[in-house]
């Protein structure tokens, strides 16, 4: 954690976001990272999202089952998603979404969107073309080469 945070501090001085994140696995550090979403005009270029990116690249897996991933501060929502879809067994945070919220991040409108039934989110989605589409999850049904994720 304390590296997590280290790394947080010296991204702000760098003009960064005050975000870090670490991956362990047995007691070693996989991988590590700062958010770069003003850096590298990437919206998604969050802490958690890049040390889990190196971390799979590193492992060459995208499953990090017995994972631990420590962040300065509590994940976002999409950071928290990639977290659960990278098998991450654990989770620590220093700061939480309130602390967050408290300097100029406030992630609590995404918790409370996703909860609303579509048509009453705050960006428009229509569904279009589905019939056409599910021809992609019928030939992956059928594909003998598919790896399950």
């Amino acid at each position: 954690m304390k590296k997590a945070i280290e790394l947080s501090i010296k991204n702000t001085a760098n003009g960064g976001g005050p975000f870090g994140a670490v991956i362990t696995r047995n007691g070693e550090i996989i991988s590590k990272s700062v958010n770069r979403v003003t850096k590298d005009n990437d919206p998604t270029a969050h802490a958690e999202i890049l040390a889990i990116r190196e971390a799979a690249k590193k492992l060459e897996t995208f499953d990090l089952s017995g994972c631990i991933i420590y962040c300065s501060c509590e994940p976002c929502p999409m950071c928290l998603g990639a977290i659960y879809w990278a098998r991450i067994n654990k989770i620590y945070y220093a700061c939480n979404r309130a602390d967050a919220k408290n300097h100029g991040f406030d992630d609590e409108y995404l918790y409370k969107e996703i909860n609303l039934p579509i048509g009453q989110r705050e960006i428009s989605s229509k569904q279009l073309l589905r019939k056409e589409a599910l021809e992609a999850f019928e030939k992956w049904e059928k594909n003998g080469k598919k790896t399950l994720y």
